[in-house]
């Protein structure tokens, strides 16, 4: 047996646990996105999967300075 599917079997043998309360929505449901906001996001998907992640040696703190 592979130890990746061990690891898929040792997954499935616990169940999920719960949905925490605070996760649900309370109010009014988010509006569903138009086909032409779908099309958008499908193209920025496509694009960033492209394009290479620009290489930064600073840290996330050292460029917010």
């Amino acid at each position: 047996m592979s130890s990746t599917q061990h690891d898929v079997d040792h997954a499935l043998a616990y169940p999920e646990p719960p949905a925490s309360p605070l996760w649900h929505r309370h109010g009014a449901k988010a509006r569903p996105l138009t086909p032409e906001q779908q099309r958008r996001n499908r193209e920025l998907l496509v694009l960033a999967q492209r394009s290479p992640r620009p290489r930064s040696t600073k840290t996330l703190a050292e460029a917010n300075r």
